[in-house]
C-alpha cells in the first residue's frame, strides 16, 4: 500500500497524541501527581508518531509474515527507543528514562519486557491501525484533510521549536514563540489533567503508585566527541568498511567487486556512518563488557542495515544488497549472520580500533589543524552530491528517460551504465 505525504502526517500526529495519552496517564498514575511526558509542551509524544510512521514505511514488505512483521517491529522499534535515549541524554546530560531496576535491560534505555510490547504494537499498528485510522481520515473531504495536516504541522513545529529553545536556555531570543509554547502547556496540562482523571480508576490496578529512589549518578566523563572527531570517524570507518567488504567478498564469494557507495574513491557510506553513530552514542560506555558492546552491536547494526536497505530502495529505486539466498535472513535485507559480525565490529572497534585512531586523529589534527578536515569535508560534500545525482540518473536511464536538463547529460557522459555497473554491480532496479 502506498501511502501520501498526508497519510504519514496524519497517522505520525495520531499516533503522537495517543502515545502521550498513555504515557501521561500511566505516568500521573504513578506518581499521584500530573505528568506531561511529551518532549514538547503540546498533547504529543513526537517520538511514537515518528516510530509508528517509521514502521509504516520500512516494514510494509512484511505485511504478508506474522512472526518477521513482529521481529521487524520489535527490533525497530527497540533501536528507535535506544538511539532516542542516548541523543537526549547527550542534550540534557541525564536520562529522561529509566530501565536499571527491570530485568534483561541494555543500558537502561531498552529491555526485553518493553521490546516485546513494541513488537506486538508495532505489528497492530502496520497491520490494522494505519488502514481503520486512515479509513476515517478519507472521509473527510479533500480540502479539510489537508487543512487538518497542514493545521497539526504548524503546530507541531512552532511547539517542538519552543521546547527546544527551553531546552537550550534559548527562550530570550524568541520570546513571544516560547510564550506561545508556554501557553500550549498551560493547555496541555488541562487536557492530561481531565483524562488521567477519568482513566485512573481503571488503571490504578495495572499500575500500582510506587516510590523509586534515583540511582546514584556514574561519574562524569569530561571527554567529549566533537563534530571534527566524529567527521574523521565517518571518513576512516567509510574506508575500512570498503576494504573490509571488498576483502571479505574476495574470500567469501571468490571474485573482487566494488562494495564503494560512492563514485569517486573507495567509501562505504553505510559502515561509515555506523561508525560515527556508534561512537557518538556509546562513547561513554566504551569500557562497559564484552558482551553488552556485542549484543548492542547485533541488535542496533541489524536494524541500522535494514533501515538503510529500506531508505535506499525508497530514494534510489534500487537494491544494493540482497541476502535471500543466506539462512535467517530478514526480507533479505538482513540476515542473523551478518548481524553478529555487526556485533564483533563492534567489540573490535572499541577494544582495538578506536583507541589507536582516536590517538591517529589526534595527531593529523595537531599537524593540520582545520585546513585538511576542511577540504576533505568539501571533497566528501561534492562526492555524495554527485552520486547521488548519478544515482538518480542511472535510474532514470533504466525506466527509459531521456536526459532533460544539463546535469543529466553531464550524468550521461561521464556516470554511464557501464561505469555504473562497476561502481554497484549488486545495484538491482526495482
Amino acid at each position: 500500500m502506498n501511502h501520501t505525504f498526508y497519510d504519514i502526517t496524519m497517522l505520525f500526529f495520531i499516533y503522537s497524541f495517543l502515545a502521550w495519552m498513555a504515557e501521561t496517564t500511566v505516568a500521573t498514575i504513578k506518581e499521584k501527581d500530573f505528568r506531561n511526558r511529551g518532549f514538547a509542551s503540546g498533547p504529543f509524544c513526537f517520538i511514537y508518531g515518528f516510530t509508528g510512521t517509521f514502521l509504516t514505511i520500512v516494514l510494509q514488505d512484511l505485511r504478508n509474515d506474522t512472526f518477521f512483521l513482529f521481529l521487524g517491529c520489535m527490533v525497530v522499534a527497540t533501536a528507535v527507543e535506544w538511539f532516542t535515549g542516548k541523543i537526549l541524554e547527550r542534550m540534557k546530560q541525564k536520562k529522561w528514562w529509566d530501565y536499571s531496576n527491570k530485568k534483561w535491560n541494555l543500558d537502561g534505555y531498552i529491555c526485553l519486557q518493553y521490546s516485546l510490547l513494541w513488537g506486538v504494537l508495532g505489528y497492530v499498528v502496520v497491520q490494522y491501525a494505519n488502514g481503520m485510522i486512515l479509513g476515517l481520515y478519507h472521509l473527510l473531504p479533500i480540502l479539510g484533510r489537508k487543512i487538518i495536516v497542514w493545521g497539526l504541522t504548524a503546530v507541531g513545529l512552532l511547539d517542538l521549536t519552543g521546547s527546544l529553545l527551553f531546552v537550550y536556555h534559548m527562550e530570550k531570543k524568541l520570546p513571544r514563540l516560547f510564550r506561545w509554547s508556554q501557553k500550549m502547556q498551560q493547555w496541555t496540562f488541562r487536557l492530561g489533567a481531565r483524562i488521567s482523571w477519568r482513566m485512573e480508576n481503571r488503571i490504578r490496578r495495572a499500575y500500582p503508585a510506587t516510590t523509586r529512589e534515583e540511582a546514584p549518578k556514574e561519574k562524569e566523563d569530561t571527554e567529549s566527541c566533537t563534530l571534527t572527531h566524529l567527521f574523521w570517524l565517518f571518513l576512516i570507518g567509510a574506508l575500512l568498511g570498503d576494504l573490509v567488504e571488498t576483502v571479505f567478498c574476495r574470500i567469501a564469494m571468490g571474485v573482487w567487486m566494488s562494495r564503494s557507495s560512492l563514485v569517486w574513491g573507495p567509501f562505504s557510506v553505510v559502515w561509515g556512518l555506523a561508525i560515527a553513530l556508534v561512537t557518538a552514542l556509546l562513547y561513554r560506555d566504551r569500557n562497559k563488557k564484552e558482551s553488552r558492546l556485542f549484543l548492542v552491536g547485533t541488535l542496533l547494526g541489524g536494524a541500522y542495515e535494514y533501515i538503510c536497505s529500506v531508505f535506499t530502495e525508497i530514494v534510489f529505486g534500487k537494491v544494493f544488497w540482497d541476502y535471500s539466498g543466506i539462512p535467517f535472513n530478514l526480507g533479505g535485507r538482513i540476515n542473523l549472520l551478518y548481524c553478529f559480525f555487526w556485533g564483533i565490529a563492534a567489540v573490535a572497534w572499541f577494544r582495538l580500533l578506536y583507541p589507536r585512531i582516536a590517538k591517529l586523529i589526534a595527531l593529523i589534527l595537531r599537524k593540520t589543524g582545520r585546513i585538511l578536515t576542511a577540504g576533505l569535508v568539501l571533497f566528501m560534500a561534492a562526492d555524495i552530491l554527485v552520486s547521488v545525482l548519478a544515482l538518480m540518473r542511472y535510474d532514470s536511464r533504466a525506466n527509459g528517460l531521456e536526459a532533460a536538463h544539463q546535469w543529466e547529460q553531464f550524468m550521461d557522459i561521464h556516470f554511464d551504465d557501464a561505469r555504473m555497473e562497476r561502481i554497484y554491480p549488486n545495484a538491482i532496479p526495482q
